[in-house]
This record gives C-alpha cells, sequence and structure tokens, in this order.
C-alpha cells in the first residue's frame, strides 16, 4: 500500500530497537537467556545496521496537553540512512497538522493550521519555543523502531541482572570532556527475547527525561531486495515493535503510537525525505 503515503500519516512521539539475528547463541538458563555487556552491545549494533530504510503508516493517541495540535493524529514516517528522517501529521479526514524534516543536525517545522515555517539545528531548538519538547520526544520514539540506540564512541556501559531482565546503564561525557563521565539511557533487555522492551532517557543528573517502552514486535521481511548486512545474513527476518508508548519524565503527558505498515530497505526518493531549505 505504498500509494497511501500520498496522504502519509504520523506523530511523534519514535527510540528503540528492534531486532535483527546476533553473533553468539546465547546460553539458556531455563527459560532465560544469558548474556553479556559485549554481546548485547553487538546486537544493538547489528540491529540498527540491518535498516538501511524504512517507510510507516501509524495512529498516535496523545494525552495531557503533549502537543498543542490533536489529540489523534495519523502519522507517516520516512527514514533514510544515515540521517535523513521526514515526520507528517494529519487529522482523520487527511488534513495536513504538521511536517517535521531532519538532516543531520538541520530541521524544518512546518505548521500549515498556524500558518508557521521553522527551520533551525537539532542541537539548538530554541526556535521551536514549546513545540521543541514534543518534537524531540517523536524523534527518539521513532529511534527505537529503527534500531539507532547503539553505543555511541565514548560511550561506556554497565551491565546489571534484573531478574527477567537485563538493564544496561550507559554513560556519555559531558560537554564533550570525555574524563567526566554522566548518566545518558537505562535499556531494558527481556531475558526471554533479548528484544529491548524498555528505554529510559535520562538527563545529566540522572533524572528521567523520558521512558519509552516498545511491546507488540513483529517480524519484518527485507523487501527492498537487497541482501542483509554480512552479520545479519543468518536470517531473512527482523523484528520491530509496532506499538511504542512514551512517558514524558517532565510530566507534559504521554503518546502511544501503534504502527499499521512499515516496508523497510527500499529505495526512498529524495521527494519522499522532503527538504530541510
Amino acid at each position: 500500500m505504498v500509494s497511501r503515503f500520498s496522504v502519509g500519516v504520523l506523530v511523534v512521539a519514535s527510540m528503540l530497537v528492534g531486532a535483527g539475528c546476533a553473533l553468539f547463541t546465547p546460553k539458556e538458563e531455563g527459560a532465560f537467556k544469558r548474556a553479556t555487556v559485549e554481546e548485547l552491545t553487538t546486537l544493538l549494533r547489528e540491529r540498527e545496521a540491518a535498516i538501511h530504510s524504512m517507510k510507516g503508516l501509524f495512529s498516535a493517541k496523545v494525552r495531557g496537553g503533549f502537543i498543542p495540535i490533536a489529540t489523534r493524529v495519523e502519522g507517516a514516517v520516512y527514514y533514510r540512512r544515515p540521517n535523513a528522517l521526514r515526520l507528517r501529521g494529519f487529522t482523520g479526514i487527511g488534513s495536513e497538522l504538521f511536517e517535521f524534516v531532519q538532516a543531520d543536525d538541520l530541521y524544518k517545522l512546518k505548521l500549515p493550521t498556524m500558518g508557521r515555517v521553522l527551520f533551525g539545528r537539532q542541537s539548538d531548538m530554541a526556535e521551536m519555543g514549546k513545540l521543541a519538547r514534543p518534537f524531540q520526544l517523536s524523534v527518539w520514539a521513532v529511534g527505537g523502531v529503527l534500531g539507532t540506540g547503539t553505543i555511541a564512541k565514548g560511550e561506556t556501559v554497565k551491565l546489571v541482572d534484573e531478574g527477567d531482565r537485563y538493564r544496561l546503564d550507559v554513560y556519555a561525557a559531558a560537554n564533550g570532556m570525555a574524563k567526566q563521565l554522566v548518566p545518558a539511557r537505562r535499556l531494558w533487555f527481556s531475558r526471554r527475547t533479548l528484544l529491548v522492551v524498555q528505554e529510559d532517557r535520562l538527563t545529566e543528573t540522572g533524572d528521567v527525561d523520558a521512558t519509552i517502552h516498545y511491546e507488540d514486535f513483529r517480524p519484518l521481511n527485507d523487501s527492498g531486495g537487497r541482501p542483509l548486512p554480512a552479520k545479519a545474513a543468518s536470517s531473512a527476518q527482523l523484528l520491530r515493535p509496532f506499538k511504542i508508548s512514551l512517558e514524558d519524565g517532565q510530566g507534559q503527558g504521554s503518546v502511544q503510537v501503534m504502527f499499521h505498515e512499515m516496508l523497510t530497505n527500499q529505495a526512498v526518493k529524495t521527494e519522499d525525505l522532503g527538504q530541510v531549505s
């Protein structure tokens, strides 16, 4: 139903990680799987590498005045590696509510109902004012589907066994100072599947900035006719969460995103991704 993208749909909302195959065979521990820090970080990296592009259609329910546009949004997302993203939001009858385009650090936000078009850098979204928050959270939520929660260069991790889950604590350099590490994220892996089922985005003081839950994992065929990365070549399917629930750590509200369709690793045209300028 690619033709439906002409009327597209979005939110916002968008955090974390789906699944490809693994480079290792986890040891079984009853119903649970055993894994090390190195094995879990490898899983994150290979799951990200398995997605080159994506088109997705979804519906979003917004509560608590989280987005000053509408409580229900139909949406479309377009993505192409390494960092091209477009989110479009519509009413139930197809009227465009917003368009958010990201290319590397640059962004454009168009709000037809408000007669506004904003431009800037994601590293400094002050121009967006109160709108910056919901769209930042949207990018995080979509990142959970794309598998962009890999451990970056300079980040360090710590593994905590929490019974039926593994928790991976991620620390990043503060203000570019490698010797000063601050909490950045927490990732919870189900020990039955080794899929990421929850993520906390943290402030530099360790407070929860946002919590994202990933559910309803479904297999996706690599339908673009391209071979999977070498590390994932033994599997012809990917797992991605079709339900994402996001709770704002600042108490501004919550968002629930339900995907209707995902098409991965197909050609995404430049016009599908929109323009920042």
